[in-house]
């Protein structure tokens, strides 16, 4: 846990970097700045509302107590382990088994299941996926990954707006950049901020395997649920799921199309289940 927790810390220390560094050298101080605030004012306004905007996506409609007094009594249980509020339940009519979580802290957490998921799995399993997603809320992934996203919108709006007006500083300034070196930040930097973009998911999904099988105080549920839903989904994609939203799921939708696995935002499922077999639920932190 403490190692994820660094390695995020160190992935956003080096977006951060490559956006001062193509920032300076493509758009100087005041292209820097502009990006940014204009990536903050778009990212933040996706932050706040993201809960709404993705559930009416993806249909989800909300389910009271009164219609899954079973889920409603897991999910409280998990939530008072979790030592966070009840998040909200959603579910998804999508016969393919997945979830996410969503909802800017976890005051506001909200928590969807595919109608797929709740026929597929058993009960220990499903407690394993919403142990999963309450990880998620717990460690505050909807912020780190809005933080990530700003920057690299950032950095994709500075090397857009210099490769449209030709790049770099005018003028007789001496320190205006080789023009092959201002080429090769407007085509490498995006590519670096998408790379590390997909590392933080990554590590962010481990982080979330951990905590929330110390949640469930049970390993083997989110194992056995992870082989089941990867499964299904390699054969069968969602059929409403996009590449924008991919990564909130706790296996890609996608992953059954041989482009996402090339640019997948998660880990191997065999990589996550290997980890959880080696995890050591006494040393997981809540």
């Amino acid at each position: 846990m403490i190692a994820n927790r660094l390695k995020t810390f160190l992935l956003l220390a080096g977006l951060s970097a490559i956006l001062i560094y193509a920032g300076g050298a493509l758009g100087g101080q005041t292209g820097l700045i502009a990006a940014f605030g204009f990536a903050l004012v778009m990212n933040l306004g996706s932050y706040w509302f993201s809960d709404k905007i993705v559930l009416r996506m993806y249909r989800a409609r909300p389910v009271t107590a009164e219609e899954a007094p079973r889920l409603y009594s897991l999910c409280e249980k998990l939530a008072k382990n979790a030592k966070i509020p009840m998040p909200r339940i959603y579910i998804i009519p999508e016969r393919t088994p997945n979830a996410f979580a969503t909802g800017r802290n976890p005051e506001h957490g909200v928590v969807a299941l595919t109608e797929g998921l709740m026929a597929m799995l058993n009960e220990r399993e499903l407690a394993g996926v919403i142990a999963h997603e309450m990880g998620h809320i717990k460690n505050r992934d909807i912020l780190v990954q809005t933080i990530a996203a700003v920057t690299a919108a950032a950095l994709q709006f500075i090397a857009q707006f210099a490769m449209f007006f030709g790049g770099g500083r005018r003028g007789d300034d001496r320190e205006a950049p080789n023009p092959i070196v201002s080429i090769l930040i407007m085509i490498l930097a995006p590519i670096a901020a998408m790379i590390i973009q997909m590392m933080i998911s990554r590590t962010r999904e481990y982080m979330a395997d951990a905590t929330g099988a110390g949640i469930a105080q049970d390993t083997q549920g989110l194992q056995s649920a992870l082989m089941k839903i990867d499964n299904y989904a390699r054969g069968i994609p969602m059929q409403h799921a996009g590449e924008a939203t991919a990564h909130m799921f706790i296996i890609n939708p996608l992953s059954g199309k041989s482009l996402a696995k090339l640019f997948s935002t998660h880990p191997a499922t065999e990589d996550r289940v290997k980890a959880l077999q080696e995890l050591d639920l006494r040393n997981v932190e809540l």
